[in-house]
């Protein structure tokens, strides 16, 4: 059921929300198993670039942005905060979260990884601040197609998979597993994260 608005709770879900994704993004990039869709195509421009995952993050999701203008999707205090927080949180947990080869701690990191970011990405859409770059395309999509938010959001994961693999970049199970159930958990998690306007209180009669 959607929450009631309180202005420092919603700031703290925006915050907790992106800085979780861009934790569960180094999850899956560290858990060696398969990148998300996203990553696949950051990988395939670090490489290409020598720039770092999270630079490249912030790039492109200035990319993404240019995409909005056709959908009508409105920038908010939600979409500076995610170029910022996640490029800074997934490069900072990279650096102290290594590289996993005990095959228990790589399945770990990557299921973690993908349930996190499920619940990431509801937590800030739901505070209704502005959506992230690539989520504003989602739900800018979601909008005027009138498809639900799982058959946009995976059909983004596999558009966005297909350039990144030409691109160089790993894919592997967990690129799969992502693709197929994020699109279900983002859905699921948004309906118990999604923020509505206090409602005016109800005068009773003398």
């Amino acid at each position: 059921m959607p929450l009631t608005v309180s202005p420092a709770a919603r700031l703290t879900q925006l915050i907790a929300g992106l800085a979780l994704y861009g934790t569960s993004m180094a999850m899956m990039t560290r858990s060696g198993l398969g990148l998300s869709p996203w990553d696949v195509l950051h990988e395939g421009l670090t490489v290409r670039t020598g720039l770092s995952f999270g630079i490249i993050t912030a790039i492109t999701s200035g990319a993404v942005l240019l995409a909005w203008v056709p959908l009508r999707q409105r920038l908010g205090l939600g979409t500076i905060a995610n170029v910022i927080v996640i490029a800074v949180t997934v490069d900072l947990v990279r650096l102290v979260l290594p590289e996993q080869h005990d095959l228990g701690w790589q399945i770990t990191l990557l299921v973690g990884g993908v349930v996190l970011n499920g619940i990431a990405t509801a937590a800030y859409i739901g505070v209704r601040l502005g959506p992230g770059p690539r989520d504003g395309l989602m739900t800018g999509l979601v909008t005027s197609t009138g498809r639900s938010v799982q058959v946009v959001r995976t059909g983004i994961e596999a558009g966005v998979l297909l350039a990144g693999w030409l691109l160089g970049g790993t894919v592997g199970v967990g690129t799969v597993l992502y693709a197929l159930t994020i699109g279900s958990l983002t859905q699921f998690f948004l309906a118990r994260t999604t923020w509505r306007d206090r409602e005016p209180a109800v005068t009773r009669g003398a």
